[in-house]
């Protein structure tokens, strides 16, 4: 069964291949991940981390881009 929300624990590359609408979030967020080579590796966790975004507020984000 295919998820239908993005949790903490899907890399980048997974989120941004499954849910095309979520690139806008990274885009918006100036975060370089779109087309990154460690983006099949990163998590929402790291990436939250390396830019100093609240997770769970980015993970809303994400998550109302994939219900449009």
């Amino acid at each position: 069964m295919l998820q239908s929300t993005i949790g903490p624990e899907l890399s980048l590359d997974e989120i941004m291949q499954r849910w095309p609408n979520t690139i806008a979030v990274f885009l918006r967020h100036r975060m370089l991940c779109v087309g990154c080579p460690i983006a099949s590796f990163h998590t929402i966790n790291n990436a939250c981390r390396e830019y100093e975004l609240d997770r769970e507020a980015f993970l809303q984000e994400l998550n109302l881009a994939i219900a449009d």
